[in-house]
C-alpha cells in the first residue's frame, strides 16, 4: 500500500484560545468563592467538590438567507418576522444577528441559558469582529499529481474572488507536508502557502493495477477517505466555539468512490482466470458477460461494493451532522472543471470511467447539499458560481432558538424556517443533530 504521511491537525498546534481571541468570542472566568475557614470537627465530611454548571437547554443557531422575487437580499426583517419549527413544534426566536454588506448588526441578543448556581454577568461585546470565516480544505489525497499546477491556480482565484477585507481566511491540507495556515486577515499569506501543496491522489491506472483489494474494495481508498473526513471533523469540532458568524468550508477535492473500476480490477485477479481460460481465443470479453458468468462465490465477493457504498454514505452523513451542529456550510469545489473523457494513458473503458466520475461527483454534491451549500463540479463556469457563493455568504441572518425538546436521545431534529412576508424565498438548513458525546453525557446524567 502506498504510504502517505498523515498530517497533524493544525488546530491542535495553533490552540483554540488564539482562534477565540481573534474572533472576539468572550469566555468569562468564574471567580473563586471565598469561604470561611472553620475548625475541624471529628466526623465532619470533607467539603463537596465545586458544582458543575450545566445549561438546561440548548441554543441552536442556523444561517438564513431571505431574498425577494428579484433575488435581492431582504435586510429589514425583525425577530417577529421569523417562524421556526423543530420537528413541527414552533420555537421562540432567542437571538438574531444580521450581516449585510460586511457589517454585523445584533438584532436580538440571546437570553442567558438556564443555569444552577452562580450566574455570571454577560460578556461585553467586542467591536472588531469578522464578518465571514473562510477555511480551505485541500484534499490532496484525492487530487492527482499532474493536476497540481491547476489546483494551485484555482485556489488562488477562489481566494481573490471570495475573500474580502475584514474576512478571516485559513487553509489546511492533507498533503505530505501538512500545509496549514492559521486564520488570518491576509489572504496573500494563504495564497503563498498553496505553492507548497502537491496532489498525491491515485490515477485510474494505479487504481486498477497497483492498489491491493480487500473484502470491501481497495483498502487504501477507504483509508484515504477516512483520513480526509477525520481531518475535517476535527476542524469542525474546534469551530463549534465560534458563534454568530458565517462559517464557510471550501472543500477542494475530486470526490470519493471506495470501489472504483471493480470489473477491471477483477480481470487482473486470480479469480478471473477460470472464466478467461474458457475463452482463450476471445480476448475482448465483455465486462457485462464477465460479471454474469462469475462463480457464485465470486458474485458474493462482488457484493463488497454494497458495503463500501454504505460505509461512504455513513461517514459523509456523520460529517454533515458535525457541520450542521457547528453551523458551517460546505461549498465543494472540483478544480478540474469540465471532464468529459479519460486521458489516453489511463487505458480504462469509457463506461467504467463515467461511472467512476459520477460516483465521485455525487459524493461532493451530497456533502454540499446536506450542509446548505452548493457544489462546483464538472463545469468551467467557476467565476459565475463563485460570485453566487460570495452573494450567499455576504448577506444573511443568524437565527438562534432554545430547543424545547430536552430529550438527549432524540439526536436528529428537523428544522423549518419561514418568514411572515409574501413574495420572498428562504434558504436555511433543514436539520441538525446532537453530538453522540452530548447525547450520551446528558442521558447518563439523568
Amino acid at each position: 500500500m502506498r504510504q502517505v504521511r498523515t498530517i497533524r491537525s493544525y488546530w491542535t498546534r495553533v490552540g483554540l484560545g488564539l482562534l477565540i481571541l481573534v474572533l472576539g468570542t468572550g469566555i468569562a472566568a468564574t471567580p473563586q468563592a471565598q469561604t470561611r475557614r472553620q475548625s475541624p470537627v471529628a466526623g465532619d465530611r470533607p467539603p463537596p467538590p465545586p458544582g458543575t454548571f450545566r445549561s438546561g437547554v440548548t441554543l441552536v443557531r442556523t444561517d438564513v438567507i431571505v431574498r425577494d422575487a428579484d433575488g435581492v437580499f431582504v435586510a429589514n426583517l425583525t425577530p417577529a418576522d421569523f417562524r421556526i419549527e423543530e420537528d413541527g413544534v414552533a420555537q421562540e426566536v432567542a437571538s438574531l444577528v444580521l450581516v449585510h454588506g460586511g457589517r454585523v448588526f445584533n438584532q436580538l441578543a440571546p437570553r442567558p441559558a438556564v443555569q444552577e448556581g452562580i450566574i455570571l454577568p454577560t460578556t461585553r461585546a467586542r467591536n472588531e469582529v469578522a464578518g465571514r470565516i473562510f477555511i480551505f480544505f485541500v484534499d490532496a489525497m484525492h487530487l492527482e499529481p499532474q493536476s497540481t499546477p491547476r489546483v494551485r491556480h484555482f485556489i488562488k482565484d477562489v481566494a481573490d474572488i471570495l475573500v474580502h477585507d475584514g474576512d478571516l481566511v485559513g487553509l489546511i491540507s492533507n498533503d505530505s507536508a501538512g500545509t496549514a495556515i492559521d486564520l488570518t486577515y491576509d489572504r496573500e499569506l494563504v495564497k503563498a502557502s498553496v505553492d507548497g501543496i502537491v496532489g498525491t491522489g491515485l490515477t485510474p491506472r494505479e487504481l486498477i493495477h497497483d492498489v491491493q483489494d480487500g473484502r470491501e474494495g481497495p483498502e487504501e481508498l477507504r483509508w484515504r477517505a477516512h483520513r480526509a473526513f477525520f481531518t475535517v471533523n476535527t476542524l469542525l469540532e474546534n469551530l463549534e466555539a465560534v458563534q454568530d458568524r458565517r462559517k464557510v468550508l471550501l472543500y477542494v477535492s475530486t470526490g470519493y468512490d471506495l470501489n472504483p473500476f471493480e470489473l477491471q480490477r477483477f480481470r487482473r485477479s486470480n479469480r478471473a482466470d477460470r472464466f478467461l481460460r474458457e475463452r482463450p481465443l476471445d480476448l475482448a470479453v465483455d465486462d457485462s458477460e464477465l460479471a454474469g458468468r462469475l462463480a457464485p462465490f465470486d458474485r458474493i465477493q462482488r457484493q463488497g461494493v454494497v458495503f463500501s457504498d454504505g460505509e461512504l454514505i455513513g461517514e459523509m452523513a456523520e460529517l454533515a451532522d458535525a457541520a450542521n451542529r457547528t453551523n458551517t456550510t460546505f461549498y465543494t469545489l472540483d478544480p478540474r472543471g469540465l471532464v468529459s473523457s479519460p486521458d489516453i494513458d489511463y487505458d480504462v473503458p469509457l463506461e467504467a470511467w463515467r461511472e467512476y466520475q459520477l460516483a465521485a461527483r455525487s459524493s461532493l454534491r451530497t456533502l454540499a447539499e446536506l450542509t446548505g451549500g452548493i457544489s462546483i463540479v464538472n463545469t468551467n463556469n467557476f467565476e459565475g458560481m463563485l460570485r453566487q457563493i460570495d452573494a450567499e455568504t455576504s448577506d444573511y441572518y443568524v437565527l438562534g432558538y432554545y430547543t424545547s425538546n430536552p430529550d438527549p436521545t432524540h439526536r436528529r431534529r428537523a428544522l423549518d424556517v419561514t418568514v411572515a412576508r409574501g413574495g420572498v424565498s428562504v434558504q436555511s438548513r433543514t436539520s441538525y443533530t446532537l453530538s453522540p458525546a452530548a447525547s450520551a453525557g446528558a442521558a447518563g446524567g439523568r
